[in-house]
């Protein structure tokens, strides 16, 4: 059974940093398009970072020059750095996957079909 599973949010005041970790398990063939996805109290759930196949990452306007999205050397897992995080930025945090379960599947960059839970990061001033 394949999970998305992050970790690393937290409390943290604004100005500071908070680095989430997303780890793909079970038995895959490999990843291809990942993102990040973040949902505050009372709005929609916004794109904040993507990363696709090739390596190739875009950023919402509003996190721009202050997070940054990674894959890990084995490319299961998914990473966020949140720098100079503001109080806007609290929401739950959502790590997504186009997995490929054996070789030959295809494969897509701007689809998902796993789901992490979510992690919740709280910016205080």
């Amino acid at each position: 059974q394949v999970q998305l599973v992050e970790s690393g949010g937290g409390s943290v005041q604004a100005g500071g940093s908070l680095k989430l970790s997303c780890v793909v398990s079970g038995y895959i063939f490999g990843t291809c398009g990942m993102g990040w996805y973040r949902q505050a109290p009372g709005k929609e759930r916004e794109l904040v970072s993507v990363i696709r196949s090739d390596g190739t990452k875009s950023y919402a306007d509003s996190v721009k020059g202050r997070f940054t999205i990674s894959k890990g050397n084995g490319k299961n897992t998914l990473y966020l750095q949140m720098n100079s995080l503001k109080t806007e930025d609290t929401a739950v945090y959502y790590c997504a996957a186009w997995v490929q379960m054996r070789w030959g599947d295809r494969c897509r960059d701007y689809e998902y079909n796993y789901w992490g839970q979510g992690t919740q990061v709280t910016v205080s001033s």
